[in-house]
């Protein structure tokens, strides 16, 4: 296993990776990923900010991560964070507990930059979802709609958003 920033080589990889979550979330009845621009990942993976879990050689995950969550966690960015956004799953790797790997390397990261928490958020009120991440030591900190979706994915606009918050040890 090997947990590293992704590079442009994966974009293509990035997209599949997202259709098969949105297909997913769809089939669900869930509140879906839009289609997400290209320059938003292009740009993520310039400043480093997009990550990828390898798994002999394959990509089995991906997700988004931010120091700064100010449009999200309007109110609540005062206490140094990592936020993670966008994980993906190949289905692959379906129930090798690749969350409880993210949640580890995260809570590394956040040591290494002397940071409280690592903070997820998810739209629409989806019960196996916060029963998932509550099982990984997260915190349901409560959902809210937003005042103001200016600069945000669309499917912010399409429910409450659902906070969740772990301490970093």
């Amino acid at each position: 296993m090997k947990i590293e920033n992704s590079q442009p080589t994966d974009i293509v990889r990035i997209f599949e990776l997202y259709k098969i979550a949105t297909e997913y979330m769809k089939s669900k009845g869930q509140v879906y990923w839009p289609v997400f621009q290209k320059k938003l990942i292009e740009n993520e993976i310039e400043e480093r900010r997009q990550w990828k879990l390898s798994i002999d050689g394959k990509i089995a995950c991906i997700w988004a991560a931010s120091l700064h969550d100010k449009l999200i966690w309007a109110g609540h960015t005062q206490e140094p964070s990592v936020y993670i956004h966008r994980i993906a799953t190949n289905p692959e790797f379906r129930g090798q507990n690749l969350v409880q790997k993210l949640v580890t390397w995260a809570n590394a990261y956040g040591l290494s930059q002397n940071l409280l928490y690592i903070r997820l958020d998810t739209v629409g009120l989806n019960n196996g979802l916060i029963n998932h991440y509550q099982k990984h030591g997260f915190d349901f900190l409560g959902a809210k709609a937003l005042k103001d979706t200016t600069g945000l994915p669309d499917h912010y606009q399409e429910g409450e958003v659902c906070y969740f918050q772990k301490a970093i040890l």
